[in-house]
């Protein structure tokens, strides 16, 4: 009979040192193999013996050096943290975890530090084998006590993104020498695919160091591709390819990771990155607005060719974009508020003016994608997970709700008298120039903006115009980067800025973006302080699904429960990832279907005179 020994088990806070008899785990691993990768549903698309992943060019040459841009500053170079503006960029270069995700698959994950996976039919647990040649940048090994100390400190001193899945975790076993079981407390499917994404770091230089107060010089140790090799505090990063590097010979890394130099500058707004990027400064950016790519950038150095204009479509949702609402506070709690402020909101004439009228509206959380809500009426599976929560659903999710539209003039009237309209049902009556309530208190509210985001403090004017003809005090207030970070994480502000991408296997982030446990908990993206047990109970239906049909049904019941619940204004798709780039920089040919994003750019890229 196989035998394990086990030390080190974990069950939450409380570590254990124990041996255990492996006949106690051998009849639950009867019914599971180890493999190379693991698939949300069915089986993962690529074999074990795949070459490269499917949108990677395993003949890209290595070499080369490139500058990148960010807008404010940064005072951490800890990612992990919940302290500090870091370079976001970080924890994409520098870490990694047990497996790595297939962008090509909707959720597919293959081996990275981890050699195999396995699972049970129910997927209650979760066990990983460590590949025994990955090694930390400082060339140390990395052991099982790394992982169990990662998972530990990230999800209860870590930021608030790793807290839900240690929350999930019942315990943490070692087996033998290279090898951990994971066991699950919730009845989740995805869980075991979310363990194998968290990043992973080393133990050692943390003993005696308070993570949560890290300092600037206390950069974490990872195993990634790339080290932190220089930096001037507030004004930029240098990463450079670590050439000893353990992972150069892993199929899942084969033509990534091709720069031998990657430079982070920062600059005071984006207008500043623009004019860098001209004189030839920066070697790529990306542009968000369809009409500022037609238009701005005719320069003399993309018309001599030394810049190329690079485009790419993607297939995943349209995420949501806008000004978010915090419904914590009045009159944002009251949904008619909401439908009005949103009808106010003048989109094909702001559209036309900021985009040119190019990029289509969202129109629901998951448009652009086929986990969109279907038009009409709530129908079939749809409507069998709804009607248990009927008589408490907003009008507009069994029967269908569009956005409102203008008429595409300055003015909008029509939609100024139906906004109206709608105030003055939830108790709201123009009364010397303001919209004023039954205790004659002026309605009047701020929009929190970033001060050197230009794009959004213009849809904010112009928004505000709209909402002075209905009567409505409306002030800006734009801070600084730090400034913003703290106010929205301690949901201090009324209306700002909001941009959710989602994915086309959404799964356990639903409930940080909106479930009603993250609605009270400090630093979530839960900032429209939704709390829905429709909503809830959706998202239980979603990480319980065991097959595509069942998640897809349950996200389209999510999708019509969030767009009605009119929680943010929404504004523009991007449909097209649009990067201007200097010519030697070159990307593959295949587009992987959740296209540009920090996972492609600069990963996938390469540096060819």
């Amino acid at each position: 009979m196989t035998r394990y020994f086990f030390k080190n088990i974990i069950n939450n806070n409380v570590i254990k040192a124990t041996i255990l008899c492996g006949s106690m785990i051998a009849s639950d691993t009867l019914q599971a193999e180890p493999s190379h990768g693991i698939a949300m549903y069915g089986e993962p698309q690529l074999p074990p013996d795949f070459v490269s992943l499917p949108y990677a060019n395993p003949s890209a040459p290595k070499g080369g050096a490139i500058t990148l841009a960010n807008t404010g500053s940064f005072d951490s170079l800890n990612p992990f943290i919940k302290k500090g503006n870091v370079p976001w960029q970080l924890r994409f270069l520098t870490h990694e975890s047990l497996m790595g995700r297939n962008r090509d698959e909707p959720f597919a994950l293959y081996g990275l530090l981890a050699e195999s996976i396995e699972v049970p039919e129910d997927r209650s647990w979760v066990i990983f084998k460590l590949r025994p040649e990955a090694k930390f940048s400082d060339g140390s090994p990395v052991t099982v006590e790394d992982v169990i100390w990662s998972y530990k400190t990230l999800g209860t001193n870590g930021h608030g993104r790793y807290a839900s899945l240690w929350d999930q975790i019942d315990k943490i076993e070692i087996i033998g020498t290279n090898s951990l079981k994971i066991s699950f407390n919730t009845e989740n499917r995805e869980l075991a695919l979310l363990a194998g994404m968290r990043p992973i770091l080393q133990k050692k230089q943390w003993q005696g160091v308070d993570f949560e107060d890290a300092r600037l010089a206390d950069i974490p140790i990872g195993t990634g591709p790339y080290v932190v090799s220089n930096f001037e505090a507030a004004r930029n990063v240098v990463l450079s390819r670590n050439p000893e590097y353990w992972g150069e010979d892993l199929n899942f890394r084969q033509g990534t990771f091709n720069f031998d130099n990657i430079t982070i500058d920062f600059y005071g707004d984006a207008d500043v990155v623009f004019e860098a990027f001209k004189a030839g400064q920066i070697s790529a950016m990306r542009e968000f607005n369809a009409e500022a790519w037609a238009t701005r950038f005719s320069f003399p150095r993309v018309k001599s060719g030394a810049v190329v204009k690079t485009e790419i479509k993607h297939q995943k949702p349209s995420g949501i974009t806008g000004f978010v609402m915090n419904t914590r506070r009045a009159p944002f709690d009251d949904w008619r508020v909401r439908e009005a402020l949103i009808t106010a909101f003048n989109f094909e004439y702001i559209n036309d003016t900021v985009t040119g009228g190019i990029q289509p509206r969202i129109t629901s959380y998951f448009s652009n994608s086929l986990l969109a809500k279907e038009p009409g009426p709530a129908t079939n599976r749809v409507a069998d997970l709804l009607t248990p929560f009927d008589l408490e659903l907003l009008p507009g999710v069994m029967q269908g709700y569009d956005l409102p539209s203008s008429d595409g003039t300055l003015r909008n009237r029509r939609g100024i008298r139906r906004a109206l309209k709608l105030m003055e049902e939830s108790g709201w009556t123009p009364q010397d120039g303001d919209l004023k309530n039954a205790d004659g208190t002026a309605m009047a509210f701020t929009i929190l903006l970033k001060q050197n985001n230009t794009q959004n403090r213009t849809v904010a004017d112009l928004y505000a115009q709209s909402l002075t003809q209905l009567g409505i005090n409306v002030s800006i207030d734009l801070v600084d980067g730090a400034q913003y970070t703290a106010r929205t994480s301690d949901y201090d502000f009324d209306m700002t800025y909001y941009r959710r991408a989602l994915s086309l296997s959404p799964g356990n982030e639903q409930k940080f973006y909106w479930g009603s446990k993250a609605a009270d908990k400090v630093g979530t993206p839960n900032l429209m302080g939704a709390k829905n047990p429709a909503i809830d109970a959706m998202i239980t239906k979603m990480l319980n699904a065991k097959t595509r049909e069942q998640s897809i049904a349950a996200t389209r019941a999510l999708d019509r429960l969030l767009i009605a619940g009119r929680y943010v204004v929404p504004f523009w798709q991007f449909t097209t990832g649009r990067i201007a780039h200097v010519k030697e920089m070159k990307n593959p040919s295949i587009i992987p279907i959740y296209g540009d994003g920090p996972y492609y750019m600069p990963q996938f890229w390469w540096w060819e005179e």
